[in-house]
């Protein structure tokens, strides 16, 4: 079985996307949840790189992960920046906690690994009820471009240590009936040209219309939906690149 969000891939998204690291997404959510003064969650966390700024900025905030990897760096920059929040391993269709959450954020279109649709509705509809009377969900999707099979990219990056860890990331299977490409990422690390470690990941990728995504949140029942594109507030999509960011509130 392919590994999914391992100790390579894990230590790549912490060096190329560090705590703090913005695509406009950080001060975005931080402006949006300035005035939440309940619990707030943040399922697939990751490394903490938004988790991270928000507890800085005094917000009660939880985070999950189905990666032990992602979890394990997670803990360690909270550790060195003195921070303690309630992390715990699960997935979005199905972690249970007992806290009503004011508002669940899922930033820069990490629900959208949830590539098959009954686990995305169960995810929603787990959000759903986490979601104390007025909570809000706060989420972003992004639409898929270039979805051609066969499509490579490739980056490098320099550890520390002088280490090199170079990905190759390959579109293997589009989806085009149940909307969702799947790639394979090749990830190596090198030691003055010998091969230390290497991994290869799974990376589902589901994809939905703006118009769409709207419908499946009215249908769970949240109302007050708001669009948002570019991280800009209510300012409906104009630019398919742009990242679609949707505000919706939880009325029991």
């Amino acid at each position: 079985m392919l590994s999914y969000y391992g100790s390579l891939s894990s230590e790549v998204y912490d060096m190329d996307k560090p705590i703090g690291h913005s695509f406009g997404d950080v001060e975005f959510y931080m402006n949006r949840l300035e005035s939440c003064k309940g619990p707030i969650l943040e399922p697939a966390t990751g490394t903490g790189r938004i988790l991270i700024p928000l507890l800085e900025k005094g917000l009660n905030i939880d985070g999950f992960d189905s990666s032990k990897d992602m979890l394990k760096i997670c803990e360690n920059n909270c550790k060195k920046r003195g921070l303690n929040p309630k992390l715990f391993e699960a997935k979005m269709e199905s972690f249970s906690q007992d806290t009503e959450y004011d508002a669940i954020i899922v930033p820069t279109g990490t629900f959208l690994l949830l590539h098959k649709r009954k686990d995305s509705i169960k995810a929603l509809e787990n959000f759903y009820r986490h979601l104390s009377n007025g909570g809000r969900l706060i989420l972003d999707i992004f639409l898929q471009t270039d979805i051609s099979i066969g499509t490579v990219s490739t980056k490098t990056l320099e550890c520390s240590n002088g280490d090199i860890i170079t990905l190759e990331n390959k579109i293997v299977e589009v989806d085009h009936i149940n909307q969702y490409t799947v790639s394979h990422g090749r990830y190596e690390k090198w030691r003055e040209g010998v091969l230390l470690q290497t991994e290869l990941e799974y990376f589902p990728l589901r994809w939905y219309g703006v118009e769409e995504f709207k419908s499946i949140l009215e249908s769970i029942g949240f109302k007050n939906i708001v669009i948002s594109s570019g991280y800009k507030f209510d300012q409906y999509p104009s630019n398919s690149e742009e990242v679609i960011t949707f505000e919706a509130v939880a009325l029991k």
